[in-house]
């Protein structure tokens, strides 16, 4: 392609009296540019939820009761407290629940408190090829949406796998050097999924979703910098009202690119090193990602899963207690060390992205749940001093998803196991009564044992319901 000498350039056009910051867009970068916007704003608009398989519906209802108990749980953490504090006086009406809680905030700040509240755990969907938490934008947004207009339970289902098939192509389409450059890839991709999820509910015209998915592509949000901290479930959060915002607008026929994704400085362009349409575009409607969608068993990274799930079955089997380790030594792949390689965490935040105090955890309590990942726990003088004793080094032979665990004791015996697929992946999944139980652990303590089980009902059933709503009413605070 040819270049342009940009210096020259603005001399040049500011001597002819051209605004001297314009850029020029060459003929021959846009003329083999794939329509990529508007095709899939076509395939959402024109998809019929009777042409969706049983077996997609049923994996997005898993998804969609996987979400609700993870925005439960969560919705009472600090980090939900204080968004709503600072948010709360600048909320309009009333309109929508805040899952978990007493407050309804209007549907925009709704769709951000729910995002937020779906993920501070680290506990949502994860769809494992892109690590993007599919949920956390999507039903965030389209379950406020849906206190505010009427929508019924089958269209809500069908939105829902819309959405995450938007915001899963197009993160196949850019993964994983979009990811490497430091994006957050939910809160970058999420908005195009709460777009298309909610404008499919408002019955936007295939115009109007193109401006849609051209403003979500204008609102990119997310860096892996604040991973640890608070911010990371504003991510979602706020990819979640921003897509929901794109929605609105494009459905009073406000205008965008209509290459927001592909153009020369469209998203795909700005935000990544690398791209590849055809993932997409190819077999829309015949395929839907949702299908490879995972559900955690433990609330932090997950690709610290595979070692806790090595060191929390040779515990079980040999009866371990952390006065009888030397040492514990970790091969995993590269990834895990990049992502979660925090030595000492000095908060729950920060241990749920340390593989050193996962596996500690885990030998020291017989589990991991969200009481693992608590500041006390981090701080935890036994933990600490095991946490002390973990070594971990990357090895690229192994998947993601494996992990080689060595546990050395006192008395010179050596213990090793090998995970090839760890519990929650695709390959070994939770069953529905487990996704059951993680729930009710969620929600217990903030709703009471007769709502959990309403609200898991209501989750398995949403096909039926005539009003999507009865989700958000079952599960207020």
């Amino acid at each position: 392609m040819k270049r342009i000498d940009r210096r020259r350039f603005l001399g040049a056009t500011a001597l002819a009296g051209a605004a001297p910051y314009a850029t020029p867009v060459l003929a021959e970068e846009t003329a083999a540019t794939p329509d990529v916007t508007r095709q899939l704003a076509r395939y959402v608009v024109a998809s019929r939820r009777e042409d969706v398989p049983g077996a997609v519906r049923k994996e997005a209802a898993r998804t969609l009761l996987n979400w609700a108990g993870c925005a439960v749980g969560g919705s009472r953490h600090e980090t939900v407290d204080i968004a709503i504090r600072a948010l709360a006086p600048f909320s309009g009406a009333a309109q929508a629940t805040v899952l978990g809680r007493k407050e309804r905030l209007d549907v925009l700040h709704t769709s951000l408190m729910n995002g937020i509240s779906s993920h501070i755990f680290d506990f949502d969907d994860t769809h494992l090829r892109t690590i993007v938490h599919p949920a956390g934008p999507v039903a965030s947004a389209i379950l406020a949406l849906s206190e505010y207009r009427l929508v019924s339970g089958a269209d809500f289902l069908h939105a829902l796998i819309l959405g995450a098939e938007v915001e899963c192509r197009i993160a196949n389409a850019v993964y994983p050097a979009h990811y490497d450059a430091g994006w957050h890839i939910t809160g970058t991709v999420g908005p195009f999924g709460a777009a298309a999820a909610a404008g499919k509910l408002l019955n936007l015209s295939e115009q109007q979703m193109t401006w849609a998915l051209g403003l979500a592509a204008a609102q990119p949000v997310g860096l892996r910098e604040m991973f640890g901290t608070m911010t990371k479930s504003f991510h979602p959060g706020r990819a979640a009202q921003n897509g929901l915002t794109a929605a609105f607008l494009a459905a009073r026929n406000y205008t965008s690119s209509n290459q927001g994704i592909e153009a020369p400085r469209g998203w795909a362009n700005v935000l990544s090193t690398e791209r590849n349409y055809t993932e997409i575009t190819s077999n829309l409607g015949a395929h839907y990602e949702i299908s490879l969608n995972t559900y955690k068993p433990f609330p932090c990274g997950i690709v610290i899963h595979p070692a806790i799930d090595g060191c929390l079955q040779l515990r079980a089997a040999q009866r371990l207690t952390p006065d009888q380790v030397e040492r514990i030594d970790l091969k995993v792949h590269p990834l895990v060390l990049e992502l979660t390689g925090k030595r000492n965490p000095q908060s729950g935040l920060e241990g749920k992205f340390s593989v050193y105090h996962a596996v500690a955890a885990a030998i020291v309590f017989g589990r991991v749940a969200e009481a693992q990942f608590s500041d006390r726990a981090v701080r935890d003088a036994v933990t600490v001093a095991l946490r002390d004793r973990v070594t971990a080094s990357a090895d690229r032979s192994l998947a993601e998803d494996q992990v080689r665990v060595t546990i050395v004791l006192k008395d010179g015996r050596r213990l090793e196991k090998f995970i090839e697929h760890a519990v929650g992946s695709a390959k070994n999944p939770m069953t529905d009564l487990q996704l059951e139980a993680k729930v009710a652990g969620l929600a217990d303590g903030i709703l009471g044992a007769d709502r959990v089980r309403k609200l898991i009902d209501l989750c398995w059933n949403i096909e039926k319901l005539p009003h999507a709503s009865q989700v958000a009413a079952a599960a207020a605070g």
